[in-house]
């Protein structure tokens, strides 16, 4: 009795995901109210109300989903032979891969399925992408390692590499791989799509600035373990542990541009300030409000914190203090120092960096980064003449305090 009464109550349970599951595919189904209302406002009804008609009904609604939520310049603008081409060869992952099989419908339609990432150039890029990463994840079994091999052979395979020489900041994938160069921009622009391609949820993310007003940074999430990961291009293995995590963790969530925001297709309850569609003098607020996005502050400033706990009662890592001055032999005054950029390296990887500080603040108060113990690291920073200086350090057990001079 008791077991039947446990059957049955795993059926009801599979009765129940599988109804939530076919009712969020069909809250953008063809039949959909806020489907006719998008295509009436468009500037091409007859061809979209066509596109839908002539569509196999196994893509229709993805194809409806799409419609749906694009913003208004795509759905009147964006090549319908493209956009079909998009939504085949999404469906076409999702077949074929088990983790995109098993992710939640809603996931796969708001971060898998999208054409694009945030306003870059909507191009062709998810079945070339396809084609050039299917085959290196079709032996991996878990998403994870997927996301591994992708972006562990992504700069080889697309031939793209960081250079702030590139043409714009906010490439398109076959723009970036046309040049062969990308700043981070492009770069979480192609990781992201790259993902999405062989059905692994992405999104884009950055700041508008940092704290300290260094500039402002893009990189990407991926979805697995039922939550999003902090990765990056080129850094497979640094899962949520990115060079970036100090000064994300200084990120302010009540002022847009100090804060950290996670794109979202669609409907979105706040929007991404793309930093690169204006100037030095655009305000904040002045920058478009298309790309929807969500405020994810906190959940960094929370995984810092966990994580520098964690390394603190593990002993694993102690802390290296860098103290920037105009001149050798001036470092007693307060006015004797100098808000410096600098880099930090272990090797070719960055494991961290930021700015010093300044006159005006304590003479306790130093650019501080907690590292693993027992390592060579390498300071990297521009002198007053913009020379680029290179200081080996080796950090043993105990705290280590560094100085570094613009002349």
């Amino acid at each position: 009795m008791k077991k039947n009464l446990i059957l049955a109550v795993i059926l009801i349970a599979m009765t129940v995901a599988v109804f939530i599951a076919t009712t969020q595919l069909n809250a953008a189904s063809s039949s959909d109210p806020r489907l006719t209302e998008a295509i009436a406002l468009s500037s091409r009804p007859g061809a979209l109300k066509k596109l839908l008609k002539q569509t196999d009904k196994k893509y229709r609604d993805e194809l409806s989903y799409l419609l749906i939520n694009m913003p208004a310049a795509d759905r009147d603008t964006m090549s319908l032979e493209l956009l079909m081409e998009n939504v085949t060869y999404a469906h076409l992952a999702r077949e074929r891969f088990p983790w995109a099989k098993s992710i939640p419908t809603e996931l796969y339609l708001s971060d898998v399925l999208p054409y694009h990432v945030v306003d870059e150039v909507r191009d062709a890029w998810r079945k070339e992408l396809y084609e050039l990463f299917a085959p290196i994840v079709d032996t991996c079994k878990t998403i994870e390692e997927a996301h591994h091999a992708v972006n562990l052979l992504i700069p080889e395979l697309t031939g793209v590499h960081y250079n702030t020489l590139r043409e714009k900041t906010n490439q398109s994938p076959r723009e970036s791989m046309r040049q062969g160069m990308a700043s981070c921009t492009g770069l979480a622009i192609l990781l992201a799509d790259a993902l999405r391609a062989v059905g692994i949820p992405a999104r884009f993310a950055g700041t508008a600035s940092w704290h300290d007003n260094r500039g402002n940074h893009s990189w990407t999430e991926v979805w697995f373990d039922g939550k999003w990961r902090v990765t990056e291009y080129y850094l497979p293995s640094q899962l949520d542990h990115l060079w970036f995590m100090a000064d994300a963790s200084k990120a302010r969530p009540e002022d847009r541009r100090y804060a950290i925001y996670a794109t979202r297709f669609g409907e979105a309850p706040d929007w991404f300030p793309m930093v690169w569609c204006g100037d030095d003098s655009t305000a904040i607020e002045d920058l478009p409000h298309t790309i929807g996005a969500k405020n994810v502050t906190n959940r960094y400033i929370a995984l810092h914190q966990e994580q520098q706990a964690r390394h603190t009662e593990a002993g694993t890592h102690t802390l290296l203090r860098i103290a920037g001055y105009a001149h050798h032999g001036a470092t007693q005054q307060s006015g004797d120092r100098v808000a410096m950029g600098v880099d930090v390296f272990r090797g070719t990887e960055q494991m961290g960096g930021g700015l010093t500080a300044g006159p005006h603040r304590d003479m306790n108060d130093f650019l501080t980064l907690l590292l693993p113990k027992n390592t060579e690291y390498e300071l990297r920073y521009n002198n007053a003449q913009g020379e680029l200086q290179k200081v080996k350090v080796s950090l043993s057990d105990t705290p280590l305090t560094v100085s570094i001079f613009q002349e």
